[in-house]
């Protein structure tokens, strides 16, 4: 929850000068819902793809307050967030609403970022793999082939998102590790190696060339890090 309108068009002008020769990796922002359209008018035509944070599962009805699928696509969204850290802390999001939240960006036409961590209480308790496979097995079940290895998974340790903590590259590796075995058990070895894992948690410049050399980590969630074009740009640049 960052920025004015002409804050977001300023940042996403800036990465799209910083960004423009860059075409062997993927690029996207998720603005909130009210900068969809400034954004998506903005990086037309551009390297950089528009995600939001967020949808309901159900493609129309009485909900007030709440973005429907279709409405995402208005403004060619191809990625939505789901289940998000804070969704699952402040907003009760839980692995059934995360998967028929994913099941519905999918029949939309949107590709979800599913997202799956722990918190500091559980990784102190050793509950880490635990916690992280009910949330794979709850929030990702009953994907077709293709939506299997369409997928995008975030891995979040929430004790290192805003905290200024990063997991280190080796832990990180290890909780990537688990979560594509999870997969592989579930969908088998085509969609566990189509399907990338991201790292969410304190995503720096100076942090991120580390962990991309980890084999199963895929990209990066970027956070606080990509307020600005600068920051931003040396993360996907890394």
């Amino acid at each position: 929850m960052y920025k004015n309108a002409a804050e977001a068009k300023d940042l996403v002008k800036g990465l799209k000068e910083k960004l423009a020769g860059v075409s062997d990796r993927e690029v996207l922002v998720c603005p909130p819902f009210v900068y969809l359209a400034e954004v998506s008018r903005e990086i037309k035509g551009s390297n950089i793809n528009l995600g939001a944070q967020n949808m309901h599962w159900e493609s129309k009805g009485a909900f007030t307050g709440e973005i429907a699928p279709a409405m995402l696509k208005d403004f060619e969204c191809k990625y939505v967030i789901i289940g998000h850290s804070e969704r699952r802390q402040y907003f009760a999001e839980t692995d059934e609403s995360v998967n028929k939240k994913a099941k519905a960006a999918f029949a939309a036409g949107i590709i979800p970022i599913v997202c799956v961590g722990e918190t500091l209480e559980q990784r102190e308790k050793n509950e880490t793999f635990s916690v992280i496979e009910k949330q794979i097995k709850n929030g990702l079940a009953g994907l077709t082939k293709e939506q299997s290895e369409a997928l995008v998974i975030a891995y979040e340790p929430v004790w290192a998102i805003g905290t200024g903590k990063t997991a280190t590259p080796a832990q990180a590796q290890e909780v990537h590790a688990f979560i594509r075995k999870q997969y592989l058990q579930m969908y088998g070895a085509n969609a566990s190696e189509a399907a990338r894992i991201l790292y969410g948690g304190s995503v720096k410049p100076d942090n991120t060339a580390e962990l991309m050399k980890q084999p199963d980590i895929d990209g990066g969630l970027v956070g606080g890090a990509s307020l600005e074009a600068d920051s931003f740009a040396k993360i996907v640049k890394y």
